[in-house]
């Protein structure tokens, strides 16, 4: 029995030390799992937005752990995405408008110097032309022109700059997160550490870029102010890089310095867009405004003078001949055409059984035609006939005899049957004159209701004209992300620039342009992100949000042929709703 007992341990000590080793390592890490989320969580925001997806395995996409309960090591990186994209956006928003003037004419380079500035510089720029130094010193349109381009060019090259430092930064890390995107789904805490000091190098070399702006500035630059004191990223402290013997006190400073790093991250690059952004609508359109406010006040005066204020009763005459003129109008033309049309309609409808020949009326009419036409008849013939006798054949007979009677006419009107013959043809005439009225008055009965829809066509058309510009003005949005024309053609707009960058990258990885590639691919991620938060919402409402999620997330994957990539676009143009034109969606 000893043996036995001593060989049934040993048969079971294998199973008891897997699963003692399975439970150990749930429990390491479900700590990590909660640990990182407890450190992540002062820096994340409650309600999160719906971020770029990271480049994971296609079959963990469906996986409901991943997308139910994400790991805390997948929210620090979709923050710092999320932190880049939103940069990006605000460089290449200034950057697009920089872009514009700067292939304008001279003219209107010289134009945006003098009347799109402000009041200052419209000052400033009228004084060279006009004080007595001005065109004694040289100061010329040439120079005016000069002035403009350096002014647009270096905003331009500043922004440049940045958008490419910052797209670069955003290739590197997504490269590096789709190298390990199999150990990110299946045990991402293991890959923490390593992949946090791959963040801090990337930060490093980002320090490195956008601190070269300082060395390229201008002596005579425009920019009001100076530059803010150069950008300087959080260090990680000397550690081993091997993830078994990283602390959690070790994990904690490292994540909080990715967070600060962001957080500077984004306070210099907020400084510098200041710095460079295009004008406000207000400072572009600064003379209409001004002109309208002339007008305005000038128009505030006039009627102040014309008020009760001033002791005048003018303006307090014409408030009340306005309001009976409005009262007036809507009297005339809105309600009393509405009340006629309301009337006319239950009038035509209450009157439906009343007409303008009854049938009973016309059956007495053809009842005694028929009796005056068989006494007519008989007489002449000398003979009976049927009852059922048709008023065809005795109208013949009739005519017959009107046609022999004719012959004497003076004769025959006074002792023949002429005269009979005629009050019987004018009794056949009244007859089909009530027949055609009869038939008239059901015609009218039948469109009764087209004859008052006609007569609401007026006030029909009046509402629809209303309807179309009230909802012309609630779909004015211009953003690609709207319901409008002009929405569509911004998502297919953003397609087609996907589509030129992936080609843009291809090319510069067959010249050998490593840094011009990883920059053109992190602006493929820019555009993509734009184009997924874009179709998002019209893509969920008509179903097809599954298959181009799925799209967009091929188009952003580094190892995929630049060949699929073009496809993808061209099937994303051709059948998603959408990202159809309007004429082809309808």
């Amino acid at each position: 029995m000893a043996s036995e007992k001593e060989s049934m341990e040993n048969r079971n000590k294998p199973f008891l030390s897997l699963y003692s080793n399975y439970l150990r390592n749930r429990i390491h890490a479900f700590s990590i799992s909660h640990f990182l989320s407890k450190i992540t969580l002062p820096f994340r925001s409650t309600q999160r937005p719906h971020s770029f997806p990271l480049p994971l395995p296609s079959n963990s996409l469906d996986s409901s752990l991943v997308v139910s309960k994400p790991s805390s090591v997948h929210c620090v990186l979709e923050d710092i995405l999320q932190h880049v994209f939103a940069d990006l956006h605000s460089i290449q928003k200034n950057l697009h408008f920089w872009h514009s003037r700067a292939e304008g004419s001279d003219a209107r380079k010289a134009y945006f110097m003098v009347f799109e500035r402000g009041p200052r510089a419209f000052i400033n720029e009228t004084a060279k032309f006009l004080l007595p130094g001005g065109p004694a010193e040289g100061y010329s349109m040439k120079n005016l022109y000069q002035s403009a381009s350096d002014h647009i060019n270096e905003r331009v090259t500043v922004l440049n700059c940045l958008r490419c430092s910052l797209a670069t930064f955003l290739a590197q890390l997504y490269m590096e997160i789709d190298k390990i995107g199999a150990d990110l789904v299946t045990d991402p805490e293991s890959k923490l550490p390593s992949l946090l000091v791959t963040i801090n190098e990337l930060f490093s070399t980002l320090e490195a870029s956008i601190g070269h702006l300082h060395a390229i500035r201008q002596s005579d630059s425009s920019v009001d102010g100076s530059y803010s004191i150069p950008l300087l990223f959080e260090r990680l402290p000397e550690i081993n890089q091997e993830g078994s013997q990283w602390t959690d006190c070790e994990i904690k400073d490292a994540i909080s310095s990715v967070y600060q790093n962001l957080n500077k991250l984004d306070s210099y690059i907020s400084v510098l867009v200041t710095k460079h952004k295009k004008p406000r609508k207000i400072t572009q359109y600064w003379i209409r405004y001004t002109c309208g406010a002339v007008g305005l006040s000038a128009c505030s005066v006039w009627l102040l003078r014309h008020s009760s204020l001033t002791g005048s009763s003018d303006l307090d005459n014409w408030v009340q001949e306005a309001k009976d003129s409005t009262v007036g109008f809507f009297k005339d033309h809105v309600e009393q055409p509405l009340l006629s049309i309301r009337d006319e309609l239950f009038e035509t409808f209450r009157k439906r059984h009343q007409g303008i020949m009854d049938h009973e009326e016309v059956q007495l009419t053809s009842d005694s035609l028929h009796r005056m036409l068989l006494a007519f008849s008989e007489q002449t013939k000398g003979q009976k006939l049927p009852e059922n006798a048709s008023d065809h054949e005795m109208i013949e007979i009739v005519m017959d005899r009107y046609e022999k009677e004719l012959a004497h006419p003076i004769q025959n009107l006074l002792s023949g049957e002429l005269a009979r013959a005629l009050l019987i043809q004018v009794q056949k005439l009244k007859l089909d004159t009530e027949t055609a009225m009869l038939e008239l008055n059901q015609i009218l009965r039948a469109n009764e209701i087209n004859f008052a829809i006609l007569a609401a066509l007026p006030a029909f058309f009046l509402s629809l004209l209303l309807m179309m510009f009230v909802r012309a003005w609630f779909k004015q949005d211009t953003k690609a992300e709207g319901r409008g024309r002009i929405a569509r053609i911004q998502r297919r707009l953003l397609v087609v620039e996907v589509e030129k960058r992936v080609m843009q990258y291809q090319n510069y990885i067959e010249q050998g342009l490593e840094k011009d590639a990883q920059c053109m691919f992190g602006l493929v991620l820019y555009s993509l992100d734009r184009l997924y938060h874009s179709v998002k919402r019209h893509a969920e409402a008509s179903g097809e949000w599954q298959c181009l999620r799925q799209d967009i997330i091929d188009l952003a994957r580094p190892g995929l042929q630049t060949a699929y990539k073009l496809t993808v676009t061209s099937r994303m143009e051709r059948v998603y709703d959408c990202l159809l034109p309007s004429l082809k969606r309808r």
